[in-house]
């Protein structure tokens, strides 16, 4: 297995209370990285990430990112703690059933606006925070956008969620080229169906079989292996993958 030195680095993980986000900052944190972890509701969960991490020098942020100007708020108060950053994961988000022929018309503008805010435009304004210090400082830097596969298969009762995911993996492009003259890598990774909390209702009975069965592996991703696909795309040998999306989904929808 491929090991990983980010001894002296600083990371901040939004959605880090639970799945992805917080195998992320568990992999980071053994790999010698100081961790700001980042919760949105669950607290709890939060600070089991935190109470789970190697090392020292780990820290705990809230912030309910489906709200104007908390991103920007939450990269300053990172900075703050851990002294610089020099990996973004954007990682928050929801996926929440609003189909457009049976949800109401203000109940179905609410849940889309939500998910556009929390899955892109939350990301957006982080991107934009941390780059803008970043060039400021001279200093490089790496942002990875948690995307998905739904951008590109579609997500038929969540559109929401696919339409959000696809303008994250087009901003992760579009920034990779912007910021790539500053030394600022710009990544996307678009995973399928990963065993986590979120996905777990979908995945049980002849409903989990059926999600399974679209892998030739007959399987879903673990969390685990979604955070060392982040490593990776952390790390120097990913340098040239700059504005890629990285299909991650066990060749169960390939494009």
């Amino acid at each position: 297995m491929i090991t990983f030195d980010y001894s002296g680095k600083a990371v901040l993980i939004t959605g880090a209370s639970k799945g992805v986000g917080r195998a992320a900052a568990l992999a980071f944190a053994r790999s010698g990285a100081r961790v700001c972890v980042h919760y949105g509701a669950d607290r709890a969960g939060g600070e089991e990430t935190v109470q789970q991490l190697e090392g020292a020098g780990h820290c705990l942020l809230g912030a309910d990112l489906r709200k104007y100007k908390n991103a920007k708020q939450l990269v300053e108060a990172a900075l703050a703690k851990l002294g610089k950053l020099d990996v973004l994961v954007n990682n928050a988000g929801q996926f929440v059933k609003h189909p457009v022929l049976d949800t109401p018309s203000e109940e179905w503008a609410r849940i889309f606006n939500e998910t556009l805010q929390l899955n892109l435009m939350a990301p957006a304004e982080a991107c934009r925070t941390i780059a803008n210090h970043w060039v400021a400082n001279k200093q490089p830097g790496v942002i990875i956008n948690v995307g998905s596969r739904g951008a590109w298969r579609g997500e038929a009762g969540q559109v929401g969620y696919g339409a959000s995911k696809a303008g994250l993996h087009a901003l992760s492009q579009s920034l990779a080229q912007e910021l790539g003259p500053h030394h600022i890598r710009v990544h996307a990774l678009a995973p399928g169906f990963i065993e986590t909390a979120m996905a777990r209702p979908h995945l049980q009975g002849e409903a989990g079989d059926a999600v399974r069965a679209q892998s030739p592996l007959n399987r879903v991703a673990t969390t685990e292996e979604v955070a060392r696909a982040i490593l990776w795309l952390a790390s120097k040998d990913a340098e040239w993958g700059t504005g890629s999306v990285l299909d991650f989904n066990g060749a169960s929808y390939l494009h």
